[in-house]
């Protein structure tokens, strides 16, 4: 397998599982490419190139590998790549320049370049012009949970949040309605890898709580897949997001009763509150 992280143990109830090992970054990556001393945040500090990065471990499968845009930078066309790959980071001589063609030209790797507005694969027999401009507005998620076939994910922490500020509840909803671009400051975007039973496994990418469909199929699932993040032109900045895959911890349980008894996030400052379960609520 691909990780040592079972996604559906047996003899554990329901959709419970075991917490695979935290998301990190590679040691190895693009020359411009600066990653902190946490493995969790990655910069690509000149050009618009040169900003490839990879996951530390084969991701599991329906492990998500999800980070934030943290910054953009004006004056270059384009945006992050994502994607998934079965070539050991390690053992490549060079890191390429560009995710598109380059790393995808040495073979099994499969990465998506993510744009404004599309995205979305269609469905068998779905019209692309569907896809494109859906009939109806888009209603704000209810279920707490995303399913990608059998795997179950926490949708909260899948969603991008806005910094506190004025109109940062306006944004959050913007946010969790995909309104805002997925190309945007606070987006989230993950990448994941679900097996089929013959040998196979489908990529999905998760842009702000909603599952894109299989962007790539065919997968060798039998072969680690380490996550490839291009932080490519107008994408400076990313860091990633942790998520709770099993029941969601005493932490996470209080934070989200604290967010539904205030109006916005801002009012958090009010509540007689320690100042780090303050940050915690209000930036997660």
């Amino acid at each position: 397998m691909a990780a040592a992280w079972d996604p559906a143990p047996r003899g554990v109830p329901g959709d419970a599982r075991p917490e695979p090992p935290p998301t990190r970054f590679h040691r190895v990556h693009g020359a411009n490419i600066r990653v902190d001393p946490s493995g969790t945040r990655a910069t690509r500090v000149e050009s618009f190139a040169h900003g490839l990065c990879f996951s530390r471990e084969p991701l599991a499968p329906g492990q998500v590998f999800l980070v934030e845009i943290e910054e953009k930078e004006r004056g270059w066309c384009g945006h992050l790549r994502l994607g998934l790959t079965a070539l050991d980071p390690a053992g490549l001589p060079t890191v390429p320049e560009f995710s598109l063609p380059d790393l995808v030209s040495l073979g099994h790797t499969w990465v998506f370049a993510i744009t404004r507005h599309h995205n979305r694969v269609p469905r068998d027999g779905q019209p692309e012009a569907e896809v494109a401009a859906p009939s109806r507005a888009p209603a704000l998620p209810v279920e707490p949970y995303l399913r990608v076939g059998q795997f179950r994910l926490p949708r909260d922490r899948l969603v991008g949040r806005s910094r506190p500020g004025r109109y940062s509840h306006l944004l959050d909803q913007l946010y969790e309605l995909n309104v805002l671009p997925p190309t945007a400051r606070r987006s989230r975007l993950g990448v994941l890898f679900r097996p089929c039973g013959d040998g196979t496994a489908d990529m999905h990418l998760i842009l702000n709580g909603e599952d894109m469909g299989p962007s790539a199929r065919g997968l060798p699932a039998s072969r680690p897949l380490y996550a490839v993040v291009d932080v490519f032109a107008s994408t400076k900045s990313v860091r990633l997001v942790q998520l709770e895959y099993g029941l969601p911890s005493l932490q996470t349980l209080c934070r989200l009763a604290i967010q539904r008894s205030v109006v916005h996030r801002l009012a958090i400052d009010g509540l007689h509150l320690p100042n780090g379960l303050k940050d915690f609520c209000k930036y997660e």
